[in-house]
């Protein structure tokens, strides 16, 4: 949620944002407008309430006539505070409701526009040439099969489309992968986490998806409960209305989990394979710092990203997303894109977003101020980044594929699968 304080100081910056999003500008104003009633409403309850104290104690020190008048006068005294009280609780109301609609306020320098408006950072690595080498590659289902790894056939029988089964060394490779990204973590000084993936909708809003339209989050009806698409949910409600100490430095959460999402509108695309898929695994940092630290810790969780892609061996480029295509908690977003060969083109395998105070003051998570002069709390920062996900398989096998159909190991995955330099040809 963004701070009305802010957007009643510098109203201009708002609207601004909104219009990088190409989101309504004029929600700016009609916040505005609610903060100014609401305040009218609680200046009124608060003038009423205090008659209504000044004349009980007249009414105490009052006799005969003179008393049953001033009950009469405490009695309608008593029905315009509550009216009044009615009135800022619902202005109160009115505008919590509208401070929900808005996304949070997007950082200096992210560029404007949607999908496609991105900008390029660095590209990293080098594009392997396959018709210099002799051979057209395969895509990464036909190698998946040919290794015995991924079977989507049994995976839809069972479940669905955009079901699979990964088995056999593409299990194995799966679970090298999120331990390799874990044990970085770790490493980082990030705190392992297994975390739910069933949340409650408070904790779901609370991070900044919408319950009630999103038609991307699974939700189980009868028991009010919604399947994550990303730990990053529940690390974020993890915290939910507490006070947290930072004088250490950030609290860094590593979560692994299974993630679930309906992929409601990606009809037609990426049916092919497990890039576009219901239920993947991920490994997400999750890090909770001051308002001051989270654009430093924002490159530093794009840095660990880059430190898993260079492991695994893969060309990729980072990108700084458009306004437009932010999340709704994401103030910015730095995009790893990885060289899928038999797409010719860059495909998200990682994100991390900085949403400075969004997610906090929607659920309620703050740190005591220290320093001369300070009191009380305010909100943290948050921000989020993955590591590896069941995508990451995809770029593996295309980028490392031989003209055979087997693929090369990474040398930093090959302790995670026995020693192992080659996935080999599943028996015939």
């Amino acid at each position: 949620m963004i701070d009305v304080k802010e957007l009643s100081e510098s109203p201009e910056k708002f609207r601004a944002s909104q219009r990088a999003r190409g989101a309504d500008e004029s929600v700016v104003d009609a916040i505005i407008e609610a903060d100014s009633t609401r305040r009218a409403a609680i200046t009124r309850y608060e003038e009423l309430r205090a008659r209504q104290n000044a004349f009980g104690k007249k009414v105490a020190a009052a006799k005969g006539e003179e008393k049953q008048a001033l009950l009469a006068e405490v009695k309608e005294l008593a029905g315009s505070v509550k009216a009044a009280n009615a009135e800022a609780d619902a202005a109160q109301a009115k505008q919590e409701a509208l401070l929900r609609t808005v996304p949070n306020l997007v950082e200096d320098g992210v560029p404007e526009g949607g999908e496609d408006d991105f900008v390029v950072l660095k590209t990293v690595g080098k594009v392997r040439d396959f018709a210099a080498e002799g051979f057209t590659p395969r895509d990464h289902l036909e190698i998946g099969e040919l290794l015995g790894a991924i079977d989507m056939e049994r995976g839809a029988k069972v479940s669905g489309a955009r079901f699979y089964f990964l088995k056999g060394v593409g299990a194995r490779l799966e679970m090298a992968l999120l331990q390799l990204a874990m044990d970085q973590a770790i490493k980082a000084g990030f705190t392992p986490m297994i975390t739910p993936t069933l949340v409650r909708p408070e904790t779901m809003s609370g991070t900044g998806f919408d319950v009630k339209h999103d038609a991307e989050i699974y939700r189980l009806a009868e028991d009010d409960l919604y399947l994550v698409g990303t730990s990053e949910v529940a690390l974020a409600g993890y915290h939910g209305d507490e006070i947290i100490d930072l004088t250490a430095g950030p609290l860094r959460y590593a979560g692994w989990s299974s993630c679930y999402r309906r992929e409601a509108g990606s009809h037609g695309k990426d049916t092919r394979g497990i890039i576009r898929v219901h239920q993947f695994n991920k490994v997400e940092m999750f890090t909770y710092t001051t308002v001051e630290d989270a654009a430093a810790e924002h490159q530093r969780l794009l840095a660990w990203e880059e430190e898993m892609l260079a492991k695994v061996e893969l060309p990729y480029r980072v990108i700084d997303t458009a306004a437009g295509d932010l999340g709704t908690s994401a103030a910015r977003k730095f995009d790893c894109e990885a060289w899928v060969p038999t797409q010719e083109a860059f495909r998200e395998l990682t994100s991390t977003s900085n949403c400075t105070t969004y997610q906090a003051r929607r659920l309620n998570i703050r740190e005591r101020q220290t320093g001369e002069g300070a009191k009380g709390t305010r909100a943290v920062a948050t921000l989020n980044g993955t590591l590896a996900t069941t995508r990451w398989i995809v770029a593996i096998l295309e980028n490392h594929q031989n003209p055979d159909g087997t693929v090369n190991v990474p040398a930093a995955l090959r302790p995670y699968l026995g020693g192992m330099e080659v996935l080999g040809l599943a028996a015939r």
